[in-house]
């Protein structure tokens, strides 16, 4: 059984093979511990039961990104599991694969990526005249995601398992 933690945007999204669930949360740092255990109830899930852990490594809140990491790979290391990250690309990209990706970032630019272009980001300049050159445009919809366990599963079956770094497309506010 996969978990899947999502805290890259508001609140905490969670993932249980066919299950999700969302939990509002000013504070994901202290509700995702508690989101996690009141899930796994629900669903009557033990620890013991899960075979890995996914999380959504970005792009998207900077510290967000960072705690939820932080705490799948705590529950990889205690329970000795696999720990998958999961980018927001990779999850429009599973359902419309030939799609350019813009991901509103909230501060006056996007978050883009396409098969034919790396993630990055943009000006709205440039998503108009990118997004020219793929078949169709997402990231102004929700992504779904339920993909994120077919992703997690053949990341570990074809054993394209790497290091969870976040995904950061500029500088934090800190570095600036």
């Amino acid at each position: 059984m996969i978990l899947v933690i999502n805290t890259s945007s508001n609140g905490i999204d969670l993932l249980l093979d066919d299950k999700i669930a969302h939990f509002d949360a000013v504070k994901q740092a202290i509700a995702l511990p508690v989101a996690v255990d009141t899930f796994m109830k629900q669903n009557n899930v033990q620890m013991s039961d899960l075979t890995a852990v996914g999380v959504v490594v970005g792009p998207g809140s900077f510290t967000g990104i960072r705690m939820g990491i932080a705490y799948a790979k705590g529950l990889s290391i205690g329970l000795n599991i696999p720990v998958v990250g999961v980018n927001l690309f990779e999850l429009y990209l599973y359902e419309t694969p030939d799609a350019f990706v813009a991901i509103d970032s909230g501060r006056g630019d996007f978050f883009v990526a396409s098969k034919i272009h790396e993630p990055c980001t943009m000006t709205i300049d440039e998503v108009e005249t990118e997004q020219m050159k793929c078949p169709s445009t997402v990231g102004h919809k929700p992504y779904n995601l339920i993909y994120a366990k077919d992703i997690v599963e053949n990341k570990i079956k074809n054993n394209k398992i790497e290091p969870v770094i976040p995904m950061y497309l500029r500088r934090s506010y800190a570095e600036k």
